[in-house]
């Protein structure tokens, strides 16, 4: 194995142009982790706002963006046994200087679980960030059940369509915000009702329901806390939530906002989930690695549907 790579490097906060692709030292694995040969980084809107310095207290720059991975275990570090070089894998990364943009990353071994056997691991690696987002969500803060009315906000995107799936999953009645050309792949997914959010205010559409989870966050915060039930609960997802704890309290209701923790342990529940085909994450394009300014792009014009992966 050759001692350099390619990665992306970001050593500015800016716009997509900041991502720079260099070649670079391959990192050795600590204890506890493993070296990852990288076969899919998925991209995700989380990446764009840390990209462009809106919290910066949580960048440490220079740095290799991106949480989501899928690869084949190169190399393990002092401690490992769950995994051994050869195996297929996919996990989520913290924030950290090596993020998943690169041909090469170290991760912690209890982040990872071994990949979906039904998936390619350049599709995998789109997986990990949405679905422990939505299980956290719905599973873990909202405790959805039977008969329970969720609704989703950008229901076609990354964590929406997860989300739709799995709170389908849970028992619920599902209703998704999106525009009216992602209607049929969301009714494909499961949703009961949906919304053209651009011709059509939700709030005189929707019924009261028991949760909301906002992907969008600004107006759509405070707007959310109109279409809940007594004691509903609004979870949010956005750097920018627009309204919090205090504010939907005073209307006798409840927010929260969910932070996705890795947990290889929760990945193999969602592995079993989709090698049984009951969640499937739909990937709209790859991108070489490259060209992960374009990836980044494509995800601020927010047209897109279901997710982006970057391939080395």
């Amino acid at each position: 194995m050759s001692a350099r790579m390619h990665a992306i490097v970001q050593f500015v906060f800016g716009g997509p142009e900041t991502l720079t692709y260099v070649e670079t030292d391959v990192p050795e694995p600590g204890p506890g982790e493993v070296l990852l040969r990288v076969a899919g980084a998925g991209v995700n809107p989380g990446d764009v706002v840390l990209r462009s310095g809106r919290v910066p207290e949580l960048v440490p720059l220079p740095w290799t963006p991106g949480n989501d991975v899928a690869g084949v275990v190169e190399r393990v570090g002092e401690g490992v046994t769950r995994f051994a070089p050869g195996d297929e894998v996919y996990g989520m990364l913290s924030v950290t200087p090596r993020g998943a943009y690169a041909e090469f990353t170290a991760v912690p071994a209890d982040a990872l679980a071994p990949a979906p056997k039904n998936l390619d691991l350049a599709h995998a690696g789109a997986v990990p960030l949405v679905a422990v987002t939505a299980w956290q969500a719905l599973a873990v803060l909202a405790r959805i059940g039977p008969g329970d009315r969720v609704l989703i906000h950008a229901a076609a995107g990354g964590v929406g369509h997860v989300a739709v799936q799995l709170a389908k999953e849970l028992g619920a009645y599902v209703i998704g915000t999106a525009r009216a050309a992602h209607h049929d792949f969301l009714r494909g997914l499961g949703a009961d009702e949906l919304i053209d959010y651009t011709t059509t205010d939700f709030r005189t559409a929707v019924a009261p329901v028991d949760a909301v989870l906002d992907l969008v966050g600004g107006s759509y915060g405070p707007r959310s806390l109109d279409v809940l039930r007594p004691d509903g609960l609004l979870v949010g997802a956005s750097i920018d939530p627009g309204t919090d704890e205090q504010q939907a309290a005073a209307r006798g209701l409840r927010y929260t906002w969910v932070t996705a923790e890795p947990s290889g342990d929760l990945l193999k529940q969602v592995t079993e989930r989709v090698e049984a085909g009951r969640l499937r994450v739909s990937v709209e394009r790859t991108y070489p690695l490259a060209e992960a300014a374009e990836a980044h792009r494509a995800i601020e014009a927010k047209r897109t549907t279901g997710k982006l992966v970057l391939v080395p």
